[in-house]
């Protein structure tokens, strides 16, 4: 049997696994991508959160456009994705490179051609399930002003790590990284 982390979400209560990462390092996985209850209860809080300026919001590809389109949902904001692959539809898509902390290889995050528009000009959420080293933020920060937007708020489940680096990101939560 795994180690768990117990977490609240709203009204909900989740076990989550503790896993070692190639890097050594422990953490707590989140992954809310196939669980529609916390989705559904994290949205819910999250969109009570979220800035009245916000205009739209911006989350990266995968496990956390379900929570960005719960949101959009409930707040009525549109979303856009960040991919993580370009396909050849997205015409002059803006890229952005990152290293997260899960994958810990490069990889860039694309905006579509399509959705720049509903970035330029707007103040706009940075939406993510887990918030830990930042570069993924810092990305989708760098994608949102080379679109000509303003980042207006950062916006998580959970952060990670150091609690003190994200005192400025609205989250529910906050999870440990065990070494």
């Amino acid at each position: 049997m795994k180690d768990t982390f117990q977490v609240k979400i709203g009204a909900l209560t989740r076990n989550l696994p503790i896993i070692k990462l190639p890097s050594k390092i422990k953490i707590v996985l989140f992954n809310s991508i196939s669980d529609v209850e916390i989705v559904v209860e994290a949205a819910k809080e999250l969109a009570k959160k979220i800035n009245n300026e916000v205009e739209v919001l911006l989350t990266p590809e995968a496990k956390s456009i379900p929570l960005a389109f719960e949101l959009a949902r409930i707040t009525k904001l549109p979303y856009v994705v960040a991919r993580k692959s370009k396909k050849p539809y997205m015409g002059e898509a803006l890229e952005a490179e990152v290293i997260s902390i899960t994958t810990g290889v490069p990889q860039k995050l694309y905006i579509d051609e399509k959705d720049l528009s509903v970035l330029e000009g707007k103040k706009v959420a940075l939406v993510d399930d887990v918030v830990s080293t930042g570069a993924t933020v810092e990305a989708l920060k760098k994608l949102v002003a080379k679109a000509g937007g303003q980042v207006a708020q950062i916006v998580a489940v959970f952060t990670e790590g150091d609690q003190e680096k994200w005192q400025d990101a609205t989250r529910l939560g906050h999870l440990p990284i065990f070494k």
